[in-house]
């Protein structure tokens, strides 16, 4: 089959979508279709190259606007590959309307990673055409039963959707010897981007009152305010600012905790796919009910805890739940790694898709 994977950007740019797509265009190309991803240039990358088995095309950029990269090449494009399928990755809508223009009478699925939650001007804009490019696909793959159920635009369409998760490989998160040195206290972990929406500010307020260490993992334009917070907040340092860690040392990272959190405040956390990675590592992760993947991930009382948004005490006490009783962290922890094994493996991840494009 000749799978044609349409986004904005694709490995060596990282982020969430990003490596989904690297993800399953290299499983597909490992199980012998003809993938090709096609993308847009930062610049001075190839304009095209063959990655792992997938062929990369990049077109060149006019302009970013709002996070979104211009470009006039995709109808033809889209129109030269001439997939036997086209799989987009939504948000993006120049590939959407690339798709529209140029791929007409040839099918198209979605992926849908997340709503357009900042740029609601931009949004009413789109509307019109939105819809009509969702209308025309032949099946819409939501990550996560609760972003179909809440997104404005999904609810209605349920009949037309197939729900596919992102994945991780459990095994890789397996038995990973601690990459931070142990303290006589337990550890409370975050990693992620440092974004508005992840809700780092109320996890430093949370563990102002617990006997705990608290590492930060990751980078991003928040890092500064919430440094400044912690200091403002007497924390010292119980909180570690650990920075980016290599990706081949993030099972060491994980390794490292008693407890993992994900305290977004936003819908912009679409799915959080750091909750399987912890999830995978043995970690009982607590997070928050948005109505989106982070409490489809975690089961609440089951592989831990899900409290409400921008809400410091109950994050506190949730998180104390699990520092105070060893015995039920540690059930919490294999509950949750069972989950990532029978449910959110990469092997589950591309039967799942494959058997939808089977059904187009």
């Amino acid at each position: 089959m000749r799978i044609l994977h349409v986004y904005k950007d694709y490995y060596p740019v990282l982020g969430g979508v990003e490596n989904h797509v690297r993800t399953l265009a290299e499983l597909q190309a490992k199980a012998g279709h003809a993938v090709t991803v096609l993308v847009t240039n930062p610049g001075r990358l190839a304009p095209r190259e063959r990655v792992v088995g997938v062929d990369v095309v990049r077109l060149p950029r006019l302009a970013t606007v709002a996070s979104t990269p211009l470009s006039l090449g995709f109808p033809g494009a889209i129109r030269r590959l001439a997939p036997d399928i086209s799989h987009l990755h939504f948000p993006y809508p120049v590939g959407e309307l690339g798709q529209m223009l140029g791929g007409r009478g040839r099918p198209y699925v979605v992926t849908y990673h997340s709503d357009v939650v900042r740029q609601r001007a931009i949004l009413q804009l789109y509307r019109p055409l939105l819809k009509r490019f969702l209308d025309g696909a032949r099946r819409i793959l939501p990550t996560s039963e609760n972003y179909m159920r809440s997104s404005e635009f999904l609810k209605k369409r349920s009949d037309q959707c197939s729900v596919v998760s992102l994945c991780v490989d459990p095994e890789r998160f397996a038995g990973a010897a601690p990459l931070v040195p142990a303290t006589a206290v337990p550890t409370v972990l975050f990693v992620g981007r440092h974004r508005y929406y992840k809700g780092v500010d109320d996890l430093l307020r949370a563990v102002v009152g617990l006997n705990a260490r608290l590492l930060i993992g990751g980078d991003g334009p928040e890092r500064a305010a919430w440094e400044r917070l912690a200091g403002e907040l007497g924390l010292g340092d119980r909180v570690v600012f650990v920075g980016e860690v290599p990706e081949g040392d993030l099972p060491g990272l994980y390794a490292s905790a008693d407890v993992f959190a994900l305290p977004a405040n936003s819908r912009a956390e679409a799915f959080g796919k750091v909750l399987l990675e912890a999830m995978a590592a043995g970690l009982p992760c607590v997070t928050t009910e948005l109505g989106t993947g982070t409490s489809f991930v975690v089961r609440d009382g089951e592989s831990g805890f899900v409290v409400p948004p921008r809400d410091p005490n109950a994050l506190r006490i949730a998180i104390e739940a699990l520092l105070d009783h060893p015995r039920r962290r540690d059930a919490m922890g294999a509950a949750g790694r069972r989950r990532v094994v029978a449910e959110f493996s990469p092997a589950t991840m591309l039967m799942r898709v494959l058997d939808v494009y089977r059904l187009v």
